[in-house]
């Protein structure tokens, strides 16, 4: 039995992509209590309007949707529907030792097209064109799920 290595170079390759993700899902949490700051808005339980340290004043118009706040959750949400199919395909499609190159591209081509994504959506672009962009990275998740089921088949 192989054991798992950083030495692989395929693996390297999914653990650099999936680090680039997983550092993204998590900046958007971050992104989002800026934005929310920025706004003075975003709150979105009630019990939110209790006074706190970090909430001295709160008033109930900050429960009220903000569009610049609720941009960036849709963007954290989407991330939250997709990153995680490439986690576990990228991870599983590594035990397939499939060549690096054809690897790399997938690899990488996935963060890429999250990165434009994201850009996409933070800028205000329309569905098309935000759809354009997501549908490499979807494809590049069921191709390498593909590879991973023919793979675990025996073909």
């Amino acid at each position: 039995m192989q054991l798992l290595s950083l030495s692989d170079p395929v693996l390297a390759a999914y653990a650099i992509a999936a680090s680039l993700m997983i550092l993204k899902v998590v900046a958007m949490s971050w992104l989002t209590v800026v934005r929310m700051k920025q706004e003075n808005a975003g709150l979105r339980a009630p019990e939110d309007l209790k006074p706190t340290r970090l909430t001295p004043r709160p008033d109930h118009t900050q429960l009220h949707p903000n569009e610049r706040v609720e941009r960036i959750r849709r963007i954290q949400m989407n991330d939250l529907e997709n990153v995680p199919f490439f986690l576990a395909a990228g991870f599983l499609y590594t035990l397939t030792t499939p060549p690096l190159w054809p690897a790399q591209l997938l690899f990488y081509g996935y963060v890429v097209t999250r990165l434009l994504h994201f850009a996409a959506y933070a800028t205000g672009q329309t569905h098309d064109i935000r759809a354009a962009l997501w549908t490499p990275g979807s494809l590049i998740i069921a191709f390498m799920s593909g590879s991973v089921l023919l793979a675990a088949v025996g073909f």
